[in-house]
């Protein structure tokens, strides 16, 4: 697929643009405009190519290094109110305003900006060619002192990504995930809407008579039309493999405990490689692999170093979890280009513990990183860590803290450490709400190791080595690195795909003090149809409702339906698949469904239930071992009044609800039991 390249040099290596970095797709969009605008209307076939480029998918983008400035400044400029002067320029100063504060962006005004359009062949690629023509005109790009020339190229995919590969500089790509960065894109409607507002913008001042002089009405003209995208800078990643140098056909094993010293002396050697060959650029081979500034702090920024991660063998439940592969992440922007990094890796050899020497080889089979969620487009809410995470002691001084002996100080202690976790992950870069957080020394995994048997292999102490497990609100992408040894190996976490067969809330306020269940949990169903709904635009399966299309209750035992229901003791609204209830495994059907519950119960934070309440509600978690409703019990009571399902008639309403709850009983497939009615009303 061919591709329209646009590069943009800013004379002067700064950009003064608020609000956006890297300048986005937007604004050279407008500039385009303005400078084909310069010469007069539009010509029919500048037209036709504009509106050809706005409704291409939005561009890569590649941007110079670049730092922001520190101080900002504000221009003064008048306000359009001369009349308040006399028109006198010499009293111009008396009607300055102060515009808003600007931190300007410093780059290599060498470097040039690119932004890259992928589109299809066919009879319209005749306007590549005009974008081309217009992108000469261009003379600025963000404020109006930022002055900029620009020229344009069409060349096929593979040498748009090898110009993107030597750029010196980030390269940000469209992104479904949930980066932070959002750029303004051109899309269908845009050069209408700026057509639209320059327009309005000479009739923006609108004069009448009154009764002392003319009053003059200001009206903004309209806000131009782009969408909002999101972006983000992706690492470059090469995986190579732990081959025995005696047998390259041989895969080597390192033990999965002495992560931490196998990504020290796979460092080590790549800087000695690098220094010997870059002897003029040892700072920044210092900077880039071991975090170190030339003054010899520990300064330099964690995102812009390269990451060496070693991976354990998973993916299968009798896998060993030793490791043969390393990960090694070149950010980008880095100050090494990834081509230095990958050759300072290729071919190095790092010693076994049993005294077999391994060479690292590049991997042409990077299937295993798709048990780390690194590299697909599938994103995870539950993540585990296969080794454990390096937090912060909670005792002063760097004294080993004892294990808390009451429930109140382990209380306290998990609190502490939670919070470190959420530090933890605002360090890595991971913004996302966080659910919950479970925090324990032994392992997720049964191959896995106690998180104590790092300690001795690393620099940190056992005090400090946690297995974490996190569940975020929204889906995130791997590969999710956490801690202070996160560039030793340390914190690596793998996703764990699930699909919730229950849903549990904890009402929060609003709920009255004689509110009827079974209104409540009629209120909770019509919630979740509601949301539900918005997925299914067909129709509501029976799934959800628990009726058939024509409205008819579903009694047929081939579709299943949500139970919902409250927990009176806890204040607890439940929402439970129908093969939690009879205790099977969900069919394929029933797991789209579930994935649809699961995505849209998120957005549930309030149910109107009438005179029961306006309930607020927040997301709540399941113990199953030691939630009263969940856990293993010889004795049952009900929590909530029994409507019974069929009507014996035996002449004792007692003997008839037993009845029915023993045939309730039989057909959950539950051991048979003895029943006592308390109490019954009709």
């Amino acid at each position: 697929m061919p591709s329209l390249v646009i590069s943009v040099r800013l004379h002067d290596g700064r950009y003064h643009g608020v609000g956006d970095w890297p300048p986005c797709p937007a604004r050279l969009f407008q500039a385009l405009v303005a400078g084909v605008g310069l010469q007069g209307p539009l010509q029919e076939r500048h037209r036709h190519a504009l509106e050809w480029l706005e409704g291409l998918p939005a561009p890569v983008i590649a941007a110079p290094r670049a730092w922001q400035s520190r101080r900002s400044f504000r221009m003064y400029v008048p306000n359009n109110d001369s009349d308040a002067i006399g028109g006198d320029p010499a009293r111009m100063s008396l009607i300055r305003t102060a515009t808003k504060a600007v931190r300007p962006w410093f780059f290599d005004a060498a470097v040039p900006f690119l932004y890259a359009w992928q589109f299809p062949r066919g009879p319209e690629e005749e306007h590549a060619t005009t974008i081309c023509c217009l992108a000469e005109r261009l003379y600025q790009l963000g404020r109006g002192w930022d002055m900029a020339w620009a020229w344009g190229e069409v060349m096929d995919e593979a040498e748009m990504e090898g110009l993107l590969s030597r750029y010196p500089g980030e390269v940000f790509r469209p992104s479904e995930g949930t980066s932070p960065t959002v750029l303004a894109a051109p899309c269908a409607g845009s050069l209408e809407s700026l057509e639209r507002r320059f327009h309005a913008f000479h009739r923006r001042f609108a004069y009448r008579k009154a009764e002392k002089g003319i009053e003059v009405t200001l009206r903004q003209p309209p806000r131009p039309r782009f969408q909002p995208v999101r972006y983000e800078a992706p690492p470059h990643r090469e995986l190579f493999e732990l081959r025995d140098a005696a047998d390259r056909n041989r895969l080597c094993a390192w033990p999965l405990e002495r992560i931490a010293t196998l990504a020290v002396e796979a460092r080590d050697a790549a800087v000695r490689k690098l220094r010997d060959a870059m002897s003029q650029r040892k700072a920044d081979v210092d900077r880039v692999l071991i975090g170190r500034r030339p003054d010899g702090s520990n300064e330099y920024p964690p995102e812009k170093r390269v990451r060496i991660l070693p991976l354990p063998s998973i993916g299968h439940p009798h896998a060993d979890h030793e490791i043969r592969r390393i990960l090694v992440e070149t950010p980008a922007g880095c100050l090494l280009a990834p081509e230095d990094v990958r050759w300072a890796f290729s071919g190095l050899s790092v010693a076994e513990p049993g005294g077999a020497v391994a060479i690292l080889v590049r991997s042409s089979n990077d299937s295993s990183l798709k048990y780390f969620g690194i590299g697909g487009k599938q994103a995870y809410r539950l993540w585990r860590s296969v080794t454990p995470a390096a937090l912060p002691r909670a005792s002063r001084g760097g004294k080993t803290r004892a294990e808390p002996t009451t429930a109140e100080a382990r209380r306290e202690r998990l609190e502490s450490l939670a919070e470190a976790v959420l530090h933890a992950l605002r360090h890595a870069g991971h913004r996302v709400p966080v659910e919950w957080i479970r925090i324990q020394r032994e392992p997720f995994a049964s191959h896995s190791r106690l998180s104590s048997d790092f300690a001795e292999h690393s620099r940190f102490h056992a005090d400090e080595l946690w297995h974490v497990e996190i569940c975020f609100r929204e889906p995130v992408q791997g590969p999710i690195v956490l801690g202070n040894g996160r560039f030793l190996g340390l914190g690596l976490m793998v996703p764990v795909a699930q699909t919730p067969e229950v849903h549990v809330f904890q009402i929060t306020g609003g709920l009255s003090a004689d509110a009827p269940t079974e209104m409540v949990s009629e209120s909770l169903r019509r919630a979740v149809m509601a949301l539900a709904g918005e997925e299914y635009r067909n129709g509501l399966p029976s799934y959800f409702s628990g009726h058939e299309p024509d409205g008819s209750p579903a009694r047929n035992p081939g579709k299943p339906h949500l139970a919902f229901c409250m927990d009176p003791g806890r204040a607890r609204l439940l929402v439970l698949a129908p093969s939690l209830l009879e205790r099977r495994r969900p069919t394929p059907e029933e797991k789209k469904h579930l994935e649809v519950l699961d995505r849209k119960i998120r957005e549930l934070t309030e149910i109107r239930a009438g005179k029961a309440g306006r309930l607020s509600v927040s997301p709540a978690r399941i113990f199953a071992s030691s939630d009263p409703l969940f856990r293993h019990s010889a004795e049952w009571c009900s929590a909530t009044p029994y409507l019974v399902t069929r009507h014996y008639r035996c002449g004792d309403a007692g003997e008839a609800i037993r009845r029915d709850v023993q045939g309730q009983i039989r057909a959950h497939g539950l051991p048979e039991a003895s029943i006592e009615v308390e109490e019954f009303w009709s």
